[in-house]
């Protein structure tokens, strides 16, 4: 089977599909140690700005060199397909609708969610690449994989997809550093230190996008704290600046409500993202659309309170169990906050039901149920 790998570009480092997909590497690898009808083949080229270039071959698990992965519209439309039948490959694996399905080798593409379709946030020319690769990928796909049973509708509703051909696989964690272990309280001080953090926080962690609705996040938080002089807190937006982030940051330096401070700390590595989320007081995630979200899991998992949008699959994937609020409101949002800051008790019971469902998603299990589809479709 061959692994595309054009997610693993360099450049794409903290966003979700490239977590997905070194993750899914990882297991893959050692499923390949203990099966031997199982082999797989990934894609590098030392021309490219591709993270593939540092991961180590094993039994069962081939690197393939090609020049074709380092021209990046050619590779994007046919060029991993060449590839693949050079390596005489009986199947393709896309971990993310990016590349246009051509040839005879089957392929299997995750589409995550359909972003392009329902919240464009690009240029009108990106965004028609991106619909048409998207397009492309449903049509041409042998089988689709996606994220959630929110997405799976999507799909079957915007393009007529059978719900045969999709199958909803959870995504997973990395519970060695997402976990409700105690963080190493010097590290997590040099942190708050480095950061200007010198007050209890509300967090959020992802690309700072307009998908990620936080310019609504950041008036709500001005809200609350002009509503209720009793909290202190300050609102802490974890990675790197993405795209049309220009409001946000706007948002972000009005210092309308002197008591209050937003602080973005750019990206950050997994080890220091987890030691300052678990210090968080509350997480927000108002998403205004997501596939899955992970950064609403991980929180989950390191057990601290996290209240999130009731949109697409937030609802679904958090198992209800969260604080949920309507993600075009501030006033909602805002009142949301405040009543889980005021309230130990259910700061206390998020916390321990986030812990018990995030449990639940795993790397090898997401690996498991995502070889089983691709098996399927390589010998069919």
């Amino acid at each position: 089977m061959a692994f595309d790998s054009w997610v693993l570009a360099s450049r794409l480092r903290h966003q979700g599909t490239y977590v997905y997909a070194q993750n899914l590497i990882t297991q893959f690898k050692s499923i390949a140690r203990v099966r031997s009808d199982v082999e797989f083949c990934l894609f590098t080229s030392a021309a490219a700005a591709n993270d593939a270039n540092s991961i180590q071959p094993e039994s069962g698990f081939e690197i393939s060199p090609t020049g074709l992965l380092a021209r990046d519209r050619l590779w994007r439309l046919g060029g991993v397909c060449l590839a693949a039948s050079r390596a005489r490959a009986d199947l393709i694996f896309s971990p993310t609708a990016s590349t246009l399905p051509l040839g005879g080798i089957p392929v299997v593409s995750t589409i995550h969610d359909v972003t392009p379709i329902l919240m464009p946030t690009h240029s009108r020319k990106v965004t028609w690449f991106l619909r048409s690769l998207l397009w492309w990928a449903c049509r041409r796909s042998r089988a689709i994989i996606t994220d959630s049973e929110c997405s799976k509708r999507d799909l079957v509703r915007i393009y007529g997809l059978p719900e045969s051909k999709i199958s909803v696989v959870y995504l997973g964690y990395d519970d060695a550093i997402f976990n409700d272990r105690a963080p190493d309280c010097a590290h997590q001080e040099r942190l708050r230190q480095r950061f200007g953090i010198e007050k209890p926080y509300i967090w959020h962690h992802g690309v700072i996008q307009p998908r990620k609705n936080l310019k609504r996040l950041i008036e709500a938080y001005w809200l609350m704290l002009a509503g209720n002089p009793n909290l202190e807190h300050v609102l802490v937006l974890a990675g790197p600046l993405g795209w049309e982030y220009e409001e946000i940051l706007a948002a972000a330096a009005d210092r309308t409500n002197h008591r209050g401070r937003v602080i973005l700390t750019g990206a950050l590595d997994d080890s220091d993202l987890a030691a300052l989320l678990k210090g968080a007081g509350l997480v927000v995630i108002p998403s205004l659309y997501e596939g899955f979200c992970l950064p609403m899991v991980e929180a989950m998992a390191c057990g601290v309170p996290a209240m999130v949008a009731n949109a697409s699959c937030l609802p679904e994937v958090s198992g209800g169990v969260l604080k949920y609020f309507d993600p075009y409101s501030v006033k909602d949002m805002a009142a949301g906050m405040e009543q889980i800051l005021e309230s130990e008790e259910t700061r206390g019971s998020l916390a321990q039901k986030g812990k018990a469902r995030a449990s639940g998603f795993t790397w090898q299990r997401c690996a498991d149920e995502t070889l089983r589809v691709l098996t399927k479709h390589a010998n069919s």
